[in-house]
């Protein structure tokens, strides 16, 4: 039987964590959550750094096959632009240690 996994944390849980470590309101916790957010989504382009987190960016997928899977027809998919996210190494070193 496999393991359940742990609850990822919702908006909700974030926004109280956020309000009760700075001691201040959930709808100041609210606020700059939803800017950094906002933030992140007028610079993904530019490249938007969360320093110990990782890095937001836009990046190329090139054309390639693919199939209909309904009928096996194959079709073209077209290249586009798409949202990537980079982790930082700190961030990879914080949840997966090394192995020494």
């Amino acid at each position: 039987m496999a393991k359940a996994q742990p609850k990822s944390m919702t908006k909700g849980d974030i926004v109280d964590h956020l309000a009760t470590k700075l001691g201040t309101t959930k709808k100041l916790a609210t606020d700059f959550l939803e800017e950094l957010v906002q933030l992140s989504y007028k610079q993904a382009k530019k490249g938007f750094t969360i320093p110990g987190l990782g890095k937001l960016a836009v990046g190329k997928r090139k054309a390639r096959k693919g199939r209909n899977p309904q009928t096996g027809a194959e079709i073209k998919i077209p290249a586009k632009n798409v949202v990537k996210f980079k982790i930082a190494k700190q961030c990879q070193d914080a949840v997966y240690p090394p192995k020494n």
